[in-house]
């Protein structure tokens, strides 16, 4: 039986008297309120918040490389590959992290391979970017604005923030204006989802879509707690499950942006895999998350500090870690240099462990920190014979495990599966999300040529 539109009526006046509204109600009629009760709004947050998230457009050139068949080659002769330049255009968000510095952070790949940058600011006014530095691996960029009137958001530890706490997402998606979305932060630590080489994402059900990237994710006080970067979804829309680069990560990665150019990763040196039932049961172990450590590397910050072979790392700085690829991430997010405190259980006892982290992106260094079957050559950030970066064969000792999968010196590793490699940190990070079979590609002289490591 359909409601009568007295008892509708009746209905409201219930649902209007739990949010404490008591104006009379005549029976019968629909239910208004005069009364002056300021209703529960993110506005006031979001008037302080929004001037602080900026639009981002750019446009560049992009490098299209395809490699001419030999065939091809062989009956009309010509160069090993096709270049192709195309220009293009794009969108995205950005967030003001100092605003005496005019600093602004938004996602590599929203300002990759751009010539010009342009911020748009909420009160209407453009201006010229300049970018002081990326990283593709964690996907985040720095940029530079002139510092006159702006607005910055404060930074929240992100540490601190836990699943079920509120997350307004700020962005620019599909080129619209300014648009807020709210919900939860469903899930910490994520990892494994391929977007980029480290990954520790905090995910949300913020409704996340395309010109998002770069923006901000904020708690209920306005406050930065990551920066918005991917959503998981088949059509590229929203579903609910978007991703976030925690704020901590985040503003390691452009301090030492913003003091290098570059990010100095820091290195532990160890090798290892994730706890899971399994293994906690073969080591005994009570424990079943965490990054368990197979391998300690000779000469490193983790042997240095007394890590074993056989200890699970269970914290980084107090913070419970779940996986080896959320304590890799951690990890290289900080600083060389940095003193990192670490929790591992060994041989069920639980002992904390002080750790001064290497230089991860050392212009030399020893090739079997990097991968067991690398042993014996020393690698070096170099060019090949075209000029393109990649990571040089410096020295090779015979006979050794790097010479007997077939490496020579003077080759230049440019590539690790499908993922092309510039410098020894990007080599080391697409190392780490390689599974199974490593096929390497190398520049020998003119000529190219792939390595498998089984």
């Amino acid at each position: 039986m359909k409601k009568s539109f007295r008892q509708a009526a009746v209905a409201s006046v219930v649902i209007a008297s739990v949010w404490g509204m008591t104006a009379p109600v005549q029976a019968g009629l629909p239910f208004f309120s005069d009364s002056k009760q300021e209703m529960p709004s993110l506005a006031p947050m979001l008037e302080e918040a929004t001037p602080a998230v900026v639009s981002i457009a750019v446009e560049g050139t992009q490098t299209a490389r395809r490699e001419v068949p030999e065939m091809f080659r062989y009956f009309f002769g010509g160069p090993q590959e096709q270049v192709q330049e195309r220009p293009f255009k794009g969108l995205g968000s950005g967030v003001i992290i100092d605003a005496k510095k005019g600093y602004v952070v938004t996602n590599n790949h929203v300002v990759e391979n751009a010539d010009e940058i342009t911020v748009k600011l909420k009160d209407g006014r453009e201006l010229k970017a300049k970018k002081l530095g990326a990283d593709d691996q964690s996907d985040i960029a720095l940029l530079k604005i002139d510092p006159d009137n702006l607005t910055a958001l404060a930074i929240a530890d992100s540490d601190e923030i836990r699943v079920g706490d509120y997350a307004i997402a700020i962005g620019n998606p599909f080129g619209l204006s300014q648009t807020v979305t709210s919900g939860i932060v469903s899930a910490l630590g994520r990892s494994g989802l391929n977007i980029g080489g480290y990954e520790d994402f905090i995910q949300t059900d913020a409704a996340i879509n395309r010109g998002n990237s770069g923006g901000a994710l904020v708690n209920l006080r306005g406050e930065l707690i990551g920066i918005n970067t991917a959503i998981f979804g088949p059509n590229g829309g929203n579903v609910g499950i978007g991703f976030a680069i925690p704020s901590n990560m985040m503003k390691s990665l452009v301090d030492q942006i913003a003091e290098f150019g570059e990010v100095r990763r820091g290195l532990l040196g160890i090798l290892g895999s994730d706890v899971d039932a399994g293994l906690a049961e073969a080591m005994e172990s009570q424990v079943n998350k965490g990054a368990f450590v197979s391998e300690v590397q000779p000469e490193t910050a983790a042997e240095k500090a007394g890590l074993q072979a056989g200890d699970i790392i269970t914290a980084v700085n107090g913070r419970k870690i779940t996986s080896f690829r959320e304590l890799a991430a951690r990890i290289s997010s900080m600083g060389a240099g940095a003193e990192v405190e670490l929790t591992i259980l060994r041989k069920g006892d639980t002992e904390k462990l002080s750790v001064v982290l290497d230089d991860a992106t050392a212009s030399k260094i020893t090739a079997s920190q990097i991968h067991p079957a690398l042993e014996g050559a020393e690698l070096t950030n170099g060019e090949d014979a075209a000029g393109n970066a990649g990571v040089e064969v410096a020295e090779l000792e015979r006979g050794s495990a790097a010479a007997r999968i077939g490496l020579q010196p003077e080759d230049v590793i440019v590539g690790v599966n499908r993922t092309r490699t510039t410098t020894i940190s990007e080599f080391r990070g697409a190392l780490e999300e390689a599974q199974g079979v490593i096929a390497l590609n190398v520049k020998r002289g003119s000529s190219t040529l792939y390595l498998v490591i089984r």
